[in-house]
């Protein structure tokens, strides 16, 4: 599919979710598709008829295998990334310039050996928790605006 300015100016919405355990880490997973090392916290689309906050935990339950988690902060606003002009063409069927992204902190009430990463289609080639300060330098550049974001929005509940 050819890529033309007009179909870049949309964003696909999104959601994302800061996922802490009981010593204030954060879940991280390195991506499959990136090569290298590539880390980030589960994200991804809304689908239709989905309110953010449904979203988010089919999300959280597809990526990591485990929902048992409670909603504890929601972004104020809706934060944004744009995709790197050789991967908007490619990514989702080239339909959008990147993602409007609602973001939530939730607190894990699990245990680790509950997160299963095969349990859906596998985004993760593994996962470890990860002090939140760090996760700007295992994300992928085009997204560490969104991560400084994400940091600087959840300021109060992260301490970072």
């Amino acid at each position: 599919m050819m890529t033309t300015e007009s179909n870049l100016q949309a964003y696909r919405l999104g959601v994302g979710v800061v996922l802490l355990n009981d010593q204030g880490l954060v879940f991280g997973g390195r991506r499959i598709d990136t090569p290298g090392t590539a880390w980030q916290m589960p994200q991804g689309g809304i689908d239709e008829g989905e309110t953010p906050r449904q979203a988010v935990m089919r999300e959280l339950k597809e990526e990591t295998g485990s929902d048992n988690a409670e909603i504890i902060a929601e972004s104020r606003d809706w934060l944004t990334y744009d995709l790197p002009t050789e991967m908007a063409g490619k990514i989702w069927g080239g339909r959008y310039r990147g993602q409007r992204q609602k973001w939530f902190i939730a607190r894990f009430l699990g245990h680790d050996s509950d997160f299963d990463l095969e349990a859906h289609d596998p985004e993760f080639a593994e996962w470890k928790w990860l002090d939140a300060a760090d996760l700007p330098r295992f994300i992928v550049p085009f997204k560490r605006q969104l991560y400084l974001d994400i940091l600087a929005e959840f300021h109060d509940v992260l301490n970072t």
